[in-house]
């Protein structure tokens, strides 16, 4: 199947081979944690704290959809320096909850989610988004104030996609997790 040419890298790591065997140990530390011993202990915990993430991570893909398409040239009135202005607090504050309750997620079962493709390759999506959005503001952002009515650099559009479509491979990766 094409889909598992295109990840056999991935799944080729295994939690007994390679880099992944050197986190075997914290990962069973995190495991035996009382904080991951509560997650699966409690029937409550672990859905309210998925249900969080999961706001936290539409309020964050949202936010950056948003930005993503004003650079591909939607919503043209809306200035594209003020937009900015306006989103990136939401999307650090989303941060501040995704992280946090993605790391109680995989205290649960941190050596299945280590020996998961579809993990790898979400946290792999996630590496490239985020090194994405840095190379766009140290880039073609810098120059915002310059782009006027349709004057957005290709590069700034072509990397405007690329953010949109890793978001939407994370999240459907995330999706996959529970059925992988």
């Amino acid at each position: 199947m094409p889909w598992q040419d295109a990840t056999g890298w991935i799944a080729s790591l295994s939690p007994a081979t390679g880099w992944i065997a050197s986190l075997s140990p914290a990962a069973g530390w995190i495991a035996s944690s009382s904080v991951a011993a509560a997650m699966r202990g409690h029937p409550w915990l672990y859905p309210i704290v998925e249900t969080a993430h999961i706001v936290g991570f539409a309020v964050l893909v949202g936010a950056v959809a948003m930005f993503d398409l004003r650079v591909l040239g939607f919503g043209r009135a809306l200035p594209v320096r003020a937009l900015a202005r306006h989103l990136l607090p939401w999307s650090v504050g989303s941060l501040l909850l995704v992280v946090p309750t993605g790391l109680l997620m995989f205290s649960t079962q941190p050596l299945d989610m280590l020996g998961n493709p579809v993990f790898l390759l979400k946290l792999s999506l996630i590496a490239m988004a985020g090194l994405n959005a840095l190379l766009f503001h140290l880039g073609p952002y810098r120059h915002a104030e310059r782009w006027g009515d349709g004057a957005i650099p290709a590069s700034a559009r072509l990397q405007a996609g690329l953010s949109l479509l890793l978001w939407i491979a994370v999240i459907s990766c995330g999706r996959m997790l529970a059925y992988v």
